[in-house]
């Protein structure tokens, strides 16, 4: 028992493991993204537009593959790119990507 508390103890004074800048980025991207869908709402945004940004966050911000095709999904890219440029999150980052 007093090596299973010793073990812990040892864990437990370790540092915490440092976070990627890409994982620091999604997060940031993903508040944001939470932020302006709580002020501008989803309405507009076509269900493939929201799953496959959804697939974005789910991806560690990995898989960019979301294609803005309305107005509404337009306007709601360039909100992103503006939040995120804001944070200092460079464009290259960001999703939004149309493939033939």
């Amino acid at each position: 028992m007093a090596r299973l508390v010793a073990l812990a103890l040892m864990l437990a004074a370790q540092p915490a493991i440092a976070r990627s800048w890409t994982e620091e980025k999604c997060d940031i991207y993903g508040q944001a993204w939470g932020e302006a869908v709580r002020t501008r709402g989803t309405a507009d945004l076509s269900p493939a537009f929201l799953a496959a940004h959804d697939a974005f966050l789910a991806s560690s911000c990995r898989e960019r593959a979301v294609c803005p095709r309305s107005a509404a999904e337009v306007a709601m890219a360039d909100l992103m790119t503006i939040m995120a440029v804001n944070a200092r999150i460079a464009g290259t980052f960001l999703p939004f990507i149309c493939r033939p």
